[in-house]
């Protein structure tokens, strides 16, 4: 079995969902928040972080864990340097457990889950519901977009591993 954990980083929320493979299908393993207390300076906020995102990391024992890559819109660089101090983190804590980072962008995640790469979240959270066939909306959407990269690393490993033997067959 693999088991994939998908990190969505936040200073304030941090969304996780890990997900795995009964064979045919994949089945939500864990999913949470790790929520720092957002009055707390930036260092004991990214320690809060550390801490929680190491305990999951070591009680799930993941084979892969994505982080959506980091964009940054020209009117807040700065909050992309700032998501940046949360990305190292949990890059650190999987690095710590020999675990491998794979990053996945967010229009990849809207248009493997939708067919559509500027789907709206609603679209992508109901294709996670669907996907693991789960009985409500993970809550808050930090758990949904966690589980989103998730599956999305998911299909995309599954399928560079199909290449090869398709390969085979067309020679």
């Amino acid at each position: 079995m693999s088991c994939i954990l998908g990190i969505d980083p936040g200073l304030r929320t941090t969304g996780y969902g890990a997900i795995e493979s009964n064979g045919e299908r994949w089945q939500l393993v864990e999913a949470g928040v790790i929520a720092p207390d957002v009055s707390a300076p930036l260092e004991t906020r990214l320690r809060t972080l550390h801490q929680g995102i190491t305990d999951v990391i070591s009680s799930i024992a993941p084979h892969d864990v994505v982080i959506e890559e980091l964009f940054s819109i020209y009117k807040n660089p700065f909050t992309a340097v700032l998501m940046g101090h949360a990305r190292g983190i949990f890059c650190l804590a999987a690095a710590q457990h020999s675990v491998p980072v794979q990053t996945v962008g967010h229009s990849t995640v809207k248009r493997a889950l939708t067919g559509n790469g500027a789907a709206r979240k609603e679209q992508v959270r109901s294709m996670v519901v669907h996907l693991l066939r789960l009985s409500s909306v993970p809550e808050p959407t930090d758990i949904s977009d966690a589980l989103a990269l998730a599956l999305t690393y998911a299909n995309i490993r599954d399928h560079e591993r199909r290449l090869p033997k398709i390969a085979k067959l067309r020679r």
